[in-house]
């Protein structure tokens, strides 16, 4: 497995991430019940896999099946917690430095580890004034604490909304922000992963395959499209194929997925740097009268 440098963390990951999101939610339509005993089995089977094709970043969240996803990775992690990248996330909506702090321990146990590599603050937008809570309210002091503790090594978060995480890479304890950054959803790319990538903060994406709703949207628009190409490895490539990101994280939730993913990683070279993209009008016609003839 290809691996990169998330930013200034200096901690080597694997190009795709494992997303712990699967192991929380149930999908009846494919079959798919984490809480099942069939379902814990496959879901454990999933991740020692991932651990065994050396993907090395798992990321997680104590809402992901309210603890179900962290307790099905722990038990994975009591025996290969130093194969991979741990991250997880906290709430901050409501909460102060204690609350943030024992949320942690929870996942720690929950995790089966005394440490963790990442922990995120789990959001979508942020205003100023819950940018104000984050930072000078308790939640922030929280997860300084438990760094110097030893307990955490890093702090980041993530956003729905990229543009909202800016305000917070001036901040010099986040190492680290995930953004929502798709084929169909590419607000990150304009600015927040430029200043990321000047700021030397670690780039991690979600939503990586549009958590299938540009897949669902082709099926009624265009439904040939997926005769032509798979969707989902259009949407990996593309992601893979920007220079800004560090990793891409992927929710797997059977072993042959995984394979899939990590054969299509191994195999693909990009031909072009999507940072590169023109994103506005203007641009896009300066770049096809570039490739004109001269």
């Amino acid at each position: 497995m290809r691996r990169t440098v998330l930013g200034r963390t200096g901690l080597e990951v694997s190009r795709i991430a494992l997303g712990g999101y699967p192991f929380g939610g149930v999908n009846r339509a494919n079959g798919w019940d984490p809480w099942s005993e069939d379902g814990r089995r496959t879901a454990i089977a999933t991740i020692n896999r991932a651990l065994d094709l050396g993907i090395t970043y798992i990321d997680t969240a104590p809402s992901y099946g309210a603890g179900n996803s962290e307790t099905l990775i722990g038990q994975v992690m009591q025996t290969r917690r130093d194969e991979c990248v741990l991250a997880t996330k906290v709430g901050w909506s409501g909460m102060d430095k204690q609350a943030v702090i024992d949320s942690v321990y929870e996942s720690l146990k929950r995790l089966r580890t005394d440490h963790l590599d990442l922990v995120q603050f789990h959001g979508g937008m942020y205003t100023a004034q819950e940018y104000d809570h984050i930072v000078d309210g308790g939640p922030l002091d929280g997860l300084r604490r438990l760094k110097e503790q030893g307990d955490i090594a890093f702090i980041g978060l993530t956003a729905e909304e990229p543009w909202t995480a800016r305000q917070f890479l001036d901040v010099p304890d986040i190492d680290v922000v995930q953004l929502a950054y798709n084929l169909i959803y590419q607000a990150a790319a304009r600015h927040v992963l430029e200043d990321a990538s000047a700021a030397d903060v670690g780039v991690v994406t979600m939503r990586t395959m549009t958590s299938g709703i540009f897949q669902r949207a082709a099926r009624y628009l265009a439904p040939t499209w997926q005769d032509a190409a798979d969707l989902y490895e259009v949407c990996l490539k593309f992601v893979l194929s920007d220079s800004r990101v560090h990793t891409a994280i992927v929710g797997m939730r059977w072993p042959e997925e995984v394979e899939r993913n990590v054969a299509l990683v191994d195999g693909f070279d990009p031909d072009f740097d999507l940072a590169e993209l023109p994103r506005m009008t203007a641009h896009v016609y300066q770049a096809e009268d570039a490739d004109l003839p001269t």
